[in-house]
């Protein structure tokens, strides 16, 4: 069992606008190093985020989705176009340490409660904010939503084969990227502030984070010319790397290679076609041939067959497991990933932890997301 130690943001309240999943993940990384964070809903509605259903499952009547990303923090339930309800957010703001929201640029201004206006109550405060593509130029008034920046980025020209179109990722990863960068934001206006006394405004657009997600492939796109990416006929699973690197079904199930020798695989595959190719530049100019041939190859036996000799000759290579299978592996059994948390109405959940250890100790948390205004009185008795 892990031991108790004091976690690095002890101390620090976090004032969180942020609706959805984006400036809530931020805000849940924050509160797992030991902010506590007080999250401002909406009367009756609250996060809109409670009834996004992304799947046919709920916890306690709200998206699980909700649950899963806001747990670990306070509800202080506030009209934000009431005044007195205003009054009291302004003197939590004097008492807070970071201010966030991702609501679109002005909205905020409109609301009284924009970084000029949070800064003249509180000189020193963070103040964070996430927009869909920044403050200037034409997209800034389009939603954020995750599959629409997503396809205006350029990142679904990265995965799926040659002939399946443009292919989104199968996460909000711009959300989650674009709350993590503004979590390191945070951090490092904290980390000045705490020597200089200095406030901070720290902007983040999801545009901007997947793009910095994408560096790699847009750095060789400047270099060469601004061709177009080509992705593999099959097997592709990066579109800038030679054959092996794919998913290749087996006789039983699939199999993932990285990069590696391709002679070396026809030796220890039993693959003579392979041997064909000693010279490292084909692996890239050639790779759809290659491919083809490991595809063909690699399904005339099991995955048990050819994973011990790939692994006995350290071949960078994986079998490709479900959730379930995974869940049921020591490999994810000794990570100790899973908690179960409760919330104040009794109803337990089971989630993933902080992935962030301190001193070899990885803290949890046993607390679950809040119910609207859960924490008025206890918030206004220890803040107001």
């Amino acid at each position: 069992m892990d031991k108790k130690t004091s976690l690095p943001l002890e101390g620090i309240t976090v004032l969180d606008f942020s609706q959805f999943l984006s400036g809530p993940s931020a805000s849940l990384r924050l509160a797992d190093l030991g902010a506590r964070v007080i999250k401002v809903e909406r009367p009756g509605t609250g996060d809109i985020c409670r009834q996004l259903y992304v799947s046919n499952t709920e916890i306690d009547g709200e998206s699980t989705v909700f649950h899963a990303i806001n747990r670990n923090k306070q509800s202080y339930c506030a009209d934000l176009k009431n005044e007195a309800d205003c009054t009291k957010i302004r003197e939590l703001i004097a008492k807070a340490d970071v201010v966030m929201h991702n609501f679109r640029p002005t909205v905020m201004q409109r609301l009284g409660f924009d970084y000029d206006s949070v800064k003249a109550i509180n000189p020193s405060m963070i103040y964070g904010c996430i927009t869909g593509y920044g403050n200037e130029g034409p997209w800034k008034h389009k939603p954020g939503q995750d599959l629409l920046v997503q396809s205006l980025s350029g990142l679904t020209a990265l995965s799926g084969n040659a002939g399946d179109g443009p292919v989104p990722m199968g996460l909000a990863i711009v959300d989650i990227f674009a709350g993590a960068h503004l979590c390191q934001g945070v951090l490092a206006a904290l980390v000045r502030r705490g020597i200089s006394g200095e406030g901070a405004l720290v902007e983040v657009s999801m545009l901007e984070s997947i793009l910095d997600f994408q560096f790699e492939p847009l750095t060789v796109h400047w270099q060469d010319g601004g061709q177009e990416v080509e992705r593999t006929k099959s097997n592709n699973a990066h579109p800038l790397v030679g054959a092996p690197y794919g998913i290749y079904e087996t006789k039983d199930s699939f199999l993932a290679l990285a990069m590696g020798s391709i002679p070396q695989l026809g030796e220890l595959l039993g693959c003579p076609a392979l041997l064909e190719y000693p010279d490292p530049a084909t692996w890239y100019s050639q790779r759809d041939a290659i491919k083809a041939i490991i595809a063909e190859h690699l399904l005339t036996g099991p995955t048990s067959q050819w994973l011990p000799a790939l692994e006995a000759a350290d071949i960078w290579c994986a079998q490709i497991l479900d959730w379930n299978d995974l869940l049921n592996h020591e490999g994810f059994k000794v990570l100790d990933m899973l908690q179960t948390v409760e919330r104040g109405s009794g109803v337990s959940y089971g989630t993933t932890r902080v992935p962030i250890k301190f001193g070899g100790v990885r803290e949890q948390s046993a607390i679950g997301s809040p119910a609207i205004g859960e924490h008025n009185e206890q918030i206004e008795q220890d803040l107001l």
